[in-house]
């Protein structure tokens, strides 16, 4: 007798948890998956390998018990870029005051500090902007050397150790994969996670190097958090090769006025949406429940806003790592999102901005599944695929009715774990169109979507097994 899975979500945005001291025991993460946690974030700038491999098998063996695919995306740290040492610790720099960076490692003082990255030095022009210290305290450059920066100080305030450094004007000639990263990458890659955080991304070529580095054992997800990367003529290209996208609204809102931010993620969602990549929107989501048992109203009204906009998923970072309320702020955030969904002015918000689909067969079929589905009121779509891009296109369409994601890869069940409406399935290929009609039936009611006289609505590629061909369309009422 086939063993019966735990049931199936009742919503189509998914969440990702962040694991961490406070959500590592395997008693937690299977709570927070159960309720509602569809991929788990490891943040691979805290914590040793033998750390996240214990948090990796953890998760495993809760897929094994509970007869799901469950997603692991973990997020390599990219280049960090810091100011030196001050003498006592600190200093107060004030508005207004000429400030020297430059390569001396000589203790800071209020008038100067060490800057270890000549890399920015050569980079920055007259006019440019630093900040420090997460935006705390803005720098114009009114003169440059070959080893020192003079500005001055446009908004100034106290800076103590090795706090960070963003230059938002500037491309700086830094790939996004540091030595640790490379070694982060391939430890992960050798535990099989699904996808790979890409930090950092300032160009297409960032995207390219990392893709022949991972050479698909994972989906590659940009982190878009560099000003550069949303500028208009490199942000269609970076999201085209990548496999997914976040919208890193903390390191986003460091670089621009916070005024921007909201405006460029809807742009991204929306330019994801229209790609057919799958987009996520995090940080600081429900940051008030790391020391709070409920969130702010405002927060609510954030979550909300990226479910309405019809964004993949969201995103728990410090509230269920760190926090001490993780698994009620996974609550919370899951009842946000079935709220939200259950409103008629989602639905509708939702079709007024569905993308025409694009002139190939994979995006004609899949957008007339989703009228047949709407027209018979079937109970499912279900697609079959090898490397996802099939479900992908379904969930393109953001139908009305569950996306069933049957495949016969492991790998390929836990990566649209993360997607849109899919419920992801493992199961054996099949070979013919009968085969497949009667594998469909099975599997919709083995999952809980179908009983006996519904009808579902099917899509494969022809000949079976090959990826992105996406051709054939069959309706099917359960015996």
């Amino acid at each position: 007798m086939a063993i019966r899975p735990a049931p199936p979500r009742h919503r189509n945005t998914k969440m990702i948890a962040t694991l961490g001291p406070a959500s590592s025991s395997p008693a937690m993460i299977e709570a927070l998956w159960r309720t509602g946690a569809d991929v788990f974030r490891l943040n691979f700038s805290h914590g040793s390998h033998e750390d996240h491999a214990q948090r990796i098998a953890a998760i495993r063996a809760l897929e094994q018990k509970v007869h799901r695919p469950i997603g692991i995306l973990v997020d390599v740290q990219g280049p960090k870029l810091r100011v030196g040492q001050f003498a006592g610790g600190a200093a107060e720099i004030a508005t207004g005051a000429p400030f020297r960076l430059d390569l001396d490692p000589a203790p800071g003082t209020a008038a100067r500090v060490q800057l270890p990255h000549p890399e920015i030095i050569r980079a920055a022009e007259t006019g440019s902007t630093l900040l420090l210290d997460d935006g705390k305290l803005r720098l114009r450059v009114t003169r440059k050397g070959k080893d020192f920066l003079e500005t001055e100080v446009m908004v100034g305030g106290t800076i103590k150790d090795r706090k960070g450094v963003n230059v938002p004007d500037v491309v700086l000639p830094i790939p996004s994969l540091t030595e640790k990263d490379k070694k982060d990458l391939a430890f992960a890659l050798r535990q099989g996670v699904d996808f790979i955080g890409l930090s950092f991304v300032q160009q297409p070529q960032d995207v390219a190097d990392a893709r022949a580095i991972v050479e698909g054992r994972a989906w590659i997800m940009v982190k878009l958090e560099k000003p550069s990367a949303v500028a208009p003529d490199k942000f269609e290209r970076i999201v085209q090769l990548a496999d997914c996208v976040m919208v890193a609204r903390g390191d986003l809102g460091v670089e621009l006025p916070p005024e921007e931010v909201p405006l460029i993620q809807k742009r991204i969602v929306r330019a994801c949406r229209r790609a057919g990549r799958p987009v996520v929107v995090a940080t600081q989501m429900l940051e008030s429940m790391i020391s709070a048992p409920t969130p702010t109203r405002a927060e609510a009204s954030d979550v909300a806003t990226a479910v309405f906009d019809g964004a993949d998923a969201v995103m728990l970072s410090a509230e269920t790592a760190a926090g001490q309320f993780p698994l009620e702020a996974a609550m919370i955030m899951d009842r946000i999102i079935g709220r939200v969904e259950a409103d008629p002015n989602w639905r509708q918000m939702i079709e007024a901005t569905r993308f025409p689909p694009e002139p190939n067969s994979a995006d004609a079929i899949s957008a007339a599944a989703r009228q047949v589905a709407h027209t018979i009121s079937a109970k499912a779509i279900i697609t079959y695929t090898t490397s996802g891009s099939t479900t992908l296109r379904a969930a393109r369409e953001r139908p009305d009715v569950p996306i069933l994601g049957a495949t016969e890869r492991r790998e390929t069940a836990r990566r649209l774990a993360l997607v849109w409406g899919v419920h992801p399935v493992q199961t054996a290929d099949v070979h013919s169109m009968t085969q497949m009609v009667a594998k469909a039936c099975r599997v919709a009611v083995h999952e809980g979507f179908a009983k006996s006289g519904d009808e579902i609505v099917i899509t494969a590629g022809v000949p079976f097994g090959t990826p992105g061909a996406t051709n054939a369309l069959r309706i099917a009422v359960i015996d």
